[in-house]
């Protein structure tokens, strides 16, 4: 595989920290297979949309904030996905930026349930392709110990285009991901045994 990283340019990223708009009609939900990091499990990813019902979807991941919904009009979003039956997990962080490490591991644990509970995934940001990407990307270093971040970014570009991962934050988060995750388990492991000791 060719190492990304070699040929990355700077202009491939957008330098804004928001997403680029595109206009996606009529809705259209991209099915990430998760059976490169062994699981059989499909993972949707798409730009904010106006019916999931027709894609049997059971469980959205919300990553846009509330001033976000308002912005692109949709300020009821949540509340309407509730009274359609879904199951909604209300993770927010803004257009083209990165979640802490710990808002990250949640969001991670929290699909990693759904989908081993067989449960139709989708999670979603304003253009489906910065932050449910990089979200996406996660998850497959998350479920393998062996995919390299390349790799990772690769199988989302493939899916989603190149515009996906759309920030030089977005890369690097994706790049320090392992060291960032073992750090976060490593701390918060010990602030449980110090409660413990007590």
């Amino acid at each position: 595989m060719v190492n990304l990283a070699l040929t990355m340019r700077a202009s491939e990223f957008d330098s804004s920290d928001e997403e680029f708009e595109e206009h996606q009609s009529p809705l259209q939900v991209y099915w990430l297979g998760l059976s490169v990091v062994d699981y059989h499990q499909f993972l949707g990813i798409c730009a904010l949309p106006e019916d999931l019902k027709s894609y049997d979807v059971q469980n959205v991941f919300v990553l846009c904030t509330k001033g976000e919904m308002v912005k692109y009009r949709v300020p009821t979003l949540l509340e309407s996905y509730q009274q359609k039956g879904f199951t909604v997990y209300h993770y927010p962080f803004p257009d083209g930026s990165i979640p802490d490490i710990a808002s990250c591991w949640k969001i991670l644990e929290e699909l990693r349930i759904c989908l081993e509970n067989d449960k139709t995934t989708l999670i979603q940001c304003y253009g489906g392709l910065g932050c449910s990407c990089l979200i996406a990307a996660c998850l497959l270093l998350q479920l393998s110990d062996t995919m390299q971040p390349e790799e990772a970014i690769a199988h989302v570009r493939e899916l989603r285009g190149t515009g996906a991962i759309q920030t030089i934050k977005q890369y690097n988060y994706l790049h320090d991901f392992r060291d960032n995750v073992a750090k976060y388990l490593a701390a918060k492991e010990d602030s449980a045994c110090r409660s413990v000791s007590r």
